[in-house]
């Protein structure tokens, strides 16, 4: 990635940061008497022990906790195998998942350019080395990762949209995106066109997530009670 466009990103996500995450300040509900937790897809709820970790009540309380990664895309998804700002499956959301590798070596592995947005809002002092992106162009089983910069997203076709309402899917080439558009619609645009477009719509994605999620824990709840 070379150093203007990193500069204009960085100055790019300082601008939306605020705006992007105001969505998150919504109130929770439906968790268990027995304490606060969180809902954990694939664990169910998991409930704080009240153990402190380094930095938390900062923002460094949701950076990458791993060691620094020289080479962040040999065996990532062994590596990376949980979103780690809605705990979705990597390998089953392999078709929109987003890598980014900062400039101190730490990886960041997530679902969707969703919630890359949040890691790149949460790490405004630490710079995007490489970021990447699935192919969803691609015919393999597990669709490989390509470096932002040369891809070509579709934002707002009727592809589905992980973490969105409003998909935004990265295409290996132009000619494929175009291909995909053709049959989909929705507009062409570069990897900052889309990580903005997912800014803006953060804060009505926040909210449907946070209404779906309480609805499970809401029959999480019934399921127990009914059990106990």
């Amino acid at each position: 990635m070379n150093h203007p466009i990193q500069k204009q990103r960085r100055l790019l996500m300082q601008l939306l940061a605020t705006a992007g995450l105001g969505g998150l300040s919504l109130r929770a509900s439906a968790a268990p008497a027995n304490g606060i937790g969180v809902l954990l897809p694939g664990k169910g709820w998991v409930a704080a022990d009240g153990a402190r970790c380094e930095g938390d009540g900062t923002p460094l309380q949701f950076i990458p906790k791993g060691a620094p990664d020289s080479d962040p895309l040999s065996d990532e998804l062994s590596k990376y195998p949980k979103c780690p700002y809605c705990g979705m499956d990597r390998h089953q959301w392999h078709h929109s998942r987003h890598l980014v590798h900062y400039d101190d070596g730490l990886a960041d592995g997530t679902c969707s350019i969703h919630c890359l947005a949040i890691s790149l809002s949460l790490n405004l002092d630490r710079g995007p080395k490489a970021i990447y992106a699935a192919d969803y162009g691609s015919t393999e089983s597990i669709k490989p990762l390509v470096n932002v910069d040369q891809a070509t997203y579709l934002i707002g076709s009727r592809l589905k949209g992980t973490m969105s309402t409003n998909s935004k899917m990265a295409f290996a080439t132009a000619a494929a995106a175009k291909g995909a558009q053709g049959a989909e619609g929705g507009e062409l645009g570069n990897f900052d066109a889309a990580l903005t477009q997912a800014h803006l719509d953060m804060a009505k994605d926040t909210m449907m997530i946070r209404k779906n999620r309480a609805e499970r824990r809401r029959k999480m709840m019934e399921k127990m009670q009914h059990q106990g």
